[in-house]
């Protein structure tokens, strides 16, 4: 079983608002907590490290 965990900056309680992620082998996946059954994205570690430092960097530019 997949053990997915919220983001810690979600809205939090009952919010289902968010993202959720999961370490499954060597990949990172990220799926919409509203739609736990839909789609999901994979990245390689060094991808998902690389995104989160852009959505870091946009988020101090807005």
């Amino acid at each position: 079983m997949t053990e997915w965990r919220k983001s810690s900056r979600s809205g939090g309680g009952n919010d289902d608002a968010c993202v959720e992620l999961a370490q499954v082998n060597d990949e990172v996946w990220v799926r919409d907590s509203k739609n736990p059954d839909g789609e999901r994205l994979r990245f390689e570690p060094t991808a998902f490290a690389g995104l989160l430092a852009r959505v870091k960097r946009d988020e101090l530019n807005l």
